[in-house]
């Protein structure tokens, strides 16, 4: 639901297919994109398609994608959301209702104006947000304060025909979403669960991907077009210096009720106008977790979302007791799986261990367990941690208890690293000049601003360049103090506050 249309920058590119193969050929600090582009294929995350812009997500992809609905679904029940589905077409007049909507969207929506051979009477557009697509049928539903509030959500596909370089995940076609769509009678009640969705959107970037995310709100120029005001959960990117919006939670104040006519009456007998938000988080989210974490071995899986939590590989030598070698695997996984850890065993007799310890950690594992003859005489097997390397050898009685230890260490270690790392990138700034040097350096920039939508437009615009114009992220909910005084880094004005600046996806 967000409308921005990201600093992609430069020229639009002819999208390059990779093919699976093990092993990465390029290194992530070296070329970025090309790594990003070779890990998503090589760990079998995605295939590319024939229609550029268009991915096919693979089981390890689709598996993380359905960990993370299992807990916002879960989440967002105890908040009383129903489970709708809307249809994917809406007619031309519908989707135009709301003007400055559809102002936003009109580039990247989608037409069908064929039906076999015939042209169709009207063109109808396929969805690229559901707000229209629901409300009139809101109006409909909506009579009276006992039918309040409405809380709505589905898992669907959207379609944006974006020409600006595609990038799997991040920047696609067509993705995969929920979008949460409530109406209230009241802006108090609209305005709690704003922030009430923000933070599970936080919860799956920190707690779920180990992604440190900043919680914020939009300014006039970047907010959801037609909306009253947009929150977001805002992540970044040390390698390319650029930020990404990671889920996005609006309030669209009454603006929608208005256009479709959504009102009921109140215990008074009066006729009143809705409040409604509405608040989504994409497929977008396994992208940004891969190029936080991945190395240039390939993806690194925080522990809550790897399909595999643990790989369980037989190392046998010449002579030994394979046979006992695969039973003590075969009942490391069981143990395992018992315990509600996600094991695997790699039995494959045609791949030697050293390709299987590469493949699986291209596919980024948090863990893999070899069981060798010298193991199987000590009763223990060796662990191998994918984020760090490390290796350590348990006793097989300790088991279950050390993998719950490592898996949580992994899961802790890789978000304190990422924000580590993005916290390096933070410059606090107060000129201009300051600020053309911090952007030219990839940071992550902290300004303090007029809050005016023209100087914001004049920042864009002298800021135009190759690698895409500057932009305000969002105001970070956690302000620094401002000493009276503070003026704005770009127009020299009184600051009203504290800004993320810097390109962005």
């Amino acid at each position: 639901m967000s409308t921005n249309k990201g600093g992609g920058g430069g020229k639009k590119k002819k999208e390059v297919k990779k093919e699976t193969k093990l092993g990465m050929g390029y290194k992530k600090d070296d070329n970025f994109g090309e790594w990003y582009s070779e890990v998503v294929v090589n760990s079998e995350m995605i295939e590319y398609y024939d229609i550029s812009g268009c991915y096919i997500l693979r089981p390890w992809a689709m598996e993380i994608w359905e960990l993370l609905k299992e807990f916002f679904d879960a989440e967002i029940k105890k908040l009383k959301l129903k489970p709708y589905y809307f249809p994917l077409f809406v007619t031309e007049n519908v989707l135009q209702k709301e003007k400055d909507h559809i102002e936003g969207f009109a580039p990247e929506v989608a037409w069908v104006t064929k039906s076999g051979k015939s042209d169709l009477e009207a063109p109808i557009a396929i969805r690229p947000t559901s707000e229209t697509v629901m409300y009139p049928y809101f109006s409909k539903w909506i009579r009276s304060h006992r039918d309040l509030p409405l809380k709505c959500n589905q898992w669907c596909n959207v379609v944006r025909w974006e020409f600006s370089n595609p990038t799997p995940f991040i920047r696609s076609r067509e993705f995969l979403w929920q979008e949460g769509h409530t109406v209230f009678a009241t802006k108090e009640e609209a305005d709690e669960e704003v922030l009430q969705i923000l933070e599970l959107y936080r919860r799956i970037y920190e707690e779920f991907l180990a992604v440190p995310v900043s919680k914020g709100r939009k300014s006039e120029m970047e907010k959801f077009a037609g909306g009253l005001y947009t929150t977001s959960v805002e992540a970044f990117i040390p390698n390319t210096g650029r930020g990404i919006q990671g889920a996005t939670s609006h309030c669209l104040g009454q603006n929608f009720a208005k256009m479709f006519d959504i009102t009921f009456e109140n215990e008074k007998g009066e006729r009143s106008m809705v409040w409604q938000n509405s608040w989504a988080y994409t497929t977008r989210s396994i992208g940004v977790m891969i190029m936080t974490h991945g190395d240039d071995k390939g993806l690194v899986l925080p522990p809550k979302v790897a399909p595999i939590q643990v790989i369980v590989i037989p190392v046998p030598f010449k002579d030994a007791d394979t046979t006992a070698i695969k039973g003590a695997c075969e009942s490391a996984v069981y143990t395992l799986n018992q315990a509600g850890i996600r094991a695997d065993l790699d039995a494959r007799e045609n791949y030697s261990p050293g390709w299987k310890y590469s493949q699986w950690e291209m596919k980024g594992v948090p863990l893999r367990i070899e069981i060798g003859p010298k193991d199987l005489a000590n009763k223990q097997v060796r662990i191998v941690r994918r984020d760090n390397g490390t290796k350590v050898d348990i006793p097989s009685t300790d088991l279950v208890e050390q993998v719950r230890v490592l898996l949580d260490g992994i899961q802790v270690n890789l978000l304190e690293t990422a924000k580590a790392k993005r916290d390096a990138c933070i410059e606090i700034i107060s000129t201009w000049d300051e600020f053309i040097a911090a952007l030219n350096n990839k940071k992550l920039i902290l300004a303090p601003w007029c809050d005016e939508e023209e100087v914001e437009k004049d920042v864009k615009a002298r800021t135009k360049g190759e690698l895409g114009a500057a932009k305000t992220l969002c105001t970070p909910f956690d302000q620094p103090d401002l000493p009276s005084g503070t003026v704005c880094f770009a127009s020299g004005k009184p600051a009203q506050k504290w800004s993320f600046w810097g390109r962005s996806y």
